[in-house]
């Protein structure tokens, strides 16, 4: 996931040059920056949960640095839109529509 996390302007030709419909692909971008997102938090609940207490105490409460380091390390990945975006356009992202005759449903 080394994708570029500073803003670009985009050509709207270039972005819609294999659906052919700009809102199309749109629509996949958004769907597969859903599906990035869920993973990674999946994955950032799931190392986390290992520093989960069952205690409630204040007292008992601390800073945990490894947690923090965990945190910070998810937040400086780039946002999901940004690599499902590149994704899409190096040509890495496969669709379908399910049904030809009735009306289009992006999976």
């Amino acid at each position: 996931m080394a994708a570029d996390p500073s803003i670009i302007t985009r050509d709207l030709n270039v972005l819609a040059k294999d659906t052919k419909n700009l809102y199309e692909s749109v629509t996949i971008v958004s769907k597969r920056a859903r599906q990035i997102s869920a993973q990674v938090k999946e994955e950032l609940s799931s190392k986390l949960a290992e520093f989960a207490t069952t205690v409630d105490n204040l007292e008992e409460i601390f800073e945990n640095r490894e947690q923090i380091e965990i945190s910070r390390f998810y937040e400086r990945m780039p946002k999901s839109t940004i690599i499902s975006l590149e994704e899409f356009l190096n040509g890495e992202l496969s669709y379908r529509y399910p049904e030809e005759d009735g009306p289009r449903q992006i999976f």
